[in-house]
């Protein structure tokens, strides 16, 4: 009895602690445990969905996701002897691809996994893709597939940019961490798609090999982004500004084109000098970001005029004497560009040549008793909060208030002159860009619509801010100063006869450690053509070096350059100063359809109809104009060695002058040149193709 007690006791003993091994495996150990579990056995894992496309206005691929392949082998599966067979031809083509080792190296590395009985083998670790894909599917063993000859073609996606850097900051990133810039990040919902889910076992290494299982989640690929910018305008801006900021050696620059109608951003550009080697590259977005609010200077002055006209107190014929060009307001003086200043001045003349002695008297005897008066002015054209832009990480500006402790007796000439307060480039263009559309301020916006296949998700119209932002009448007096500013004022160095520009010039002092220096701030904001604006552009120039560092010298060049290949490229444009020139020299009522041509053929024609015409020159080519029911010729100089103007003239007559100036001639329609795709003054190329569209 002793014995079977003892018996008895023991058994219980134990039992009583394999019960409590039980429990505390379960209950105190068991998340380890289970952790272990899943390291050692089977998991399901996301399976990361095909990120979307991002396209340009016109389809063009900005940026898209290419499939790579890691190559990997079960050498478990086949027991042919096919499979024994085949594997030195399999080696020998490892072997001549990669280059990385030996047919034998190949050949013992694939049997001494196979004599494992390994199920997962990576060949090479360098991916390969989609071409060399389909190749490699026609090798021994690989050809029988994953089922039959065990071959696994692991997909990996890429980010691709088929433009490589162009718009780089502006198209951004999104990078591990969910960390981005650009569109890659402010649209990443969409564009990343859904993850699946799929069972994947781990195996020696870490890595984790893929096991088809009817339980698997496929993943749904992301939306495509068809975005406003356009390829060929964003080339345009990033070219002309880079070779600025060579010349000039500047700390960086940025430009936005727009167009006026819509608000659709066309190019937005940021270069900025690489702090460690030569050179200028895209680091941060300046033109709408926190780090490019900045005082903004003379291009304000716009905002400060039309606050003065609103107010009905002023006319721009009136006078104002900016004296020695040094007016003191309290404790400070306000100096104006110009040594010795620019005297008795009328208003009009105040703007164009960009007073700030005229500017600061104005707003200060107008608003100075009022001043919120002046800062609704800055509410009502929404320049005090951000644009709502579809970036992540628009600047906030800043503006001073009267009830602010920092309002001192100085602050609002200073503002009204651009200083004090901040601003990105992209608020002061918004602005410029309403007085173009007539008043009508629109939201900018680059992305306008999201799409799958021929599916559209969403689609993004254009958003009106402000439906007029000043009078009538006060909008046609601000468009009449600022093509006065190109004429007569400070950018009239880019003044052109083939279409007009409006706009105004900026140079600011740049604020560093609480003191304003001699590195300036320089910049032109403007539209194109002035008369049926159609974009409107904005470039900014940081720290240029030299002489003469002001926005006319510096900013507005580039403003014209980058106009200039856009209304060259741009036949609707064209088309409508055709349209418009036609219309005010021809009355279709009163002679035929007698547009350019030679003189001798003209003449004989109009005398042979009984048609008044005068010629005084003595061109070749020549040009119609009406006068007093009779048509006057005008000289059309098509000899200089600049791109002649063809409008008017017959296909024969225009391809005989260009391809004798060496043009090779493309064109499209029937009867008279209606527009050319170059325009007509500026320089080009032997052999430089001209696209010609007749009507």
């Amino acid at each position: 009895m002793l014995r079977v007690r003892l018996s008895f006791l023991a058994v219980t003993l134990i039992a009583c602690s394999i019960f409590y091994r039980i429990g505390f495996i379960q209950m105190v150990d068991g998340d380890r445990w289970r952790q272990l579990s899943e390291d050692i056995n089977l998991q399901y894992r996301p399976v990361k969905a095909t990120r979307g496309n991002i396209y340009g206005t016109d389809g063009s691929l900005l940026a898209t996701s290419l499939p790579f392949y890691r190559v990997a082998i079960d050498p478990s599966i086949d027991k042919s002897p096919y499979w024994k067979a085949s594997v030195d031809s399999l080696s020998q083509n490892l072997a001549n691809f990669y280059k990385d080792r030996s047919a034998n190296a190949y050949k013992r590395m694939i049997l001494d996994a196979r004599n494992q009985e390994k199920k997962y083998l990576i060949l090479n670790r360098r991916q390969i893709n989609y071409q060399e894909k389909m190749i490699m599917s026609q090798w021994p063993i690989f050809k029988k597939g994953r089922m039959g000859g065990g071959v696994i073609f692991e997909k990996i996606d890429k980010r691709y940019r088929p433009f490589k850097n162009l718009a780089g900051r502006t198209v951004g990133f999104l990078n591990e961490d969910q960390y981005g810039a650009g569109l890659e990040y402010s649209f990443n919902e969409y564009l990343q798609g859904r993850n699946g889910e799929a069972l994947f076992q781990k195996i020696v290494g870490g890595s984790w090999k893929p096991l088809h299982d009817a339980d698997d989640i496929k993943p749904t690929d992301g939306f495509d982004i068809v975005t406003t910018l356009d390829v060929n305008i964003q080339d345009v801006a990033e070219s002309v500004l880079l070779r600025q900021l060579i010349n000039k050696d500047a700390a960086f620059g940025s430009v936005i084109v727009m167009e006026v109608a819509t608000g659709h951003i066309k190019a937005i550009a940021n270069l900025e000098k690489n702090k460690n080697s030569y050179g200028y590259g895209e680091y941060y977005n300046y033109a709408v970001g926190e780090q490019g609010l900045t005082e903004p200077g003379s291009t304000f002055k716009l905002l400060s005029m039309m606050a003065l006209l609103e107010e009905g107190k002023i006319n721009l014929n009136d006078s104002i004497d900016t004296g020695n060009g040094s007016y003191k307001f309290y404790d400070r003086y306000m100096r104006d560009a110009k040594h010795g200043g620019y005297g008795m001045l009328s208003i009009r003349d105040v703007f164009e040549k960009s007073s700030n002695v005229g500017i600061s008297k104005l707003v200060d005897e107008h608003f100075g008793h009022q001043p919120q008066r002046f800062i609704d002015y800055i509410e009502k054209a929404k320049l005090d909060k951000p644009l709502g832009f579809q970036l992540k990480g628009e600047g906030i500006p800043y503006f001073k208030h009267p009830d602010d402790k920092n309002w001192y007796g100085t602050t609002l000439p200073w503002m009204s002159i651009g200083y004090e307060l901040k601003i990105t480039p992209l608020q002061t263009l918004a602005f410029y860009n309403a007085i173009a559309n007539g008043g009508t301020m629109v939201k900018p916006m680059i992305v306008q619509q999201i799409s799958r296949g021929n599916t559209i998700e969403e689609r993004f119209k254009t958003e009106i801010l402000v439906k007029n932002i000043a009078s009538t009448k006060t909008i046609r007096q601000l468009q009449d100063l600022l093509q006065g500013v190109v004429e007569k004022g400070t950018a009239r160095n880019i003044s052109t006869d083939t279409y007009a520009i409006a706009g105004k010039t900026g140079t600011a002092q740049k604020l560093i450690n609480g003191k304003y220096t001699q590195k300036y701030y320089t910049s032109f904001a403007g539209y194109f053509p002035a008369d049926q604006p159609k974009y409107s552009a904005i470039v900014v120039i940081d720290s240029p070096n030299g002489f003469n560092a002001y926005g006319g010298d510096i900013s507005a060049p580039v403003f014209k350059e980058i106009a200039d290949k856009i209304y060259a490229q741009d036949m609707s444009i064209q088309r409508k100063e055709t349209e418009k020139s036609e219309f005010q020299r021809v009355n279709n009522d009163e002679f035929p359809y007698i547009r350019a041509g030679k003189a001798e053929e003209l003449q004989m024609i109009c005398n042979s109809m009984g048609i008044s015409n005068h010629y005084a020159g003595n061109e070749t080519w020549v040009q119609s104009r009406v006068s007093n029911k009779s048509i006057q010729w005008v000289g059309n100089a098509v000899e200089k060695p600049v791109v002649p103007d063809v409008t008017g003239m017959t296909l024969r007559d225009a391809i005989y002058i260009l391809e004798n100036k060496g043009f090779r001639v493309e064109f499209s329609g029937s009867g008279r040149v209606s527009s050319q795709s170059l325009s007509k003054g500026t320089s080009y190329k032997n052999e430089q193709i001209i696209k010609l569209s007749l009507s």
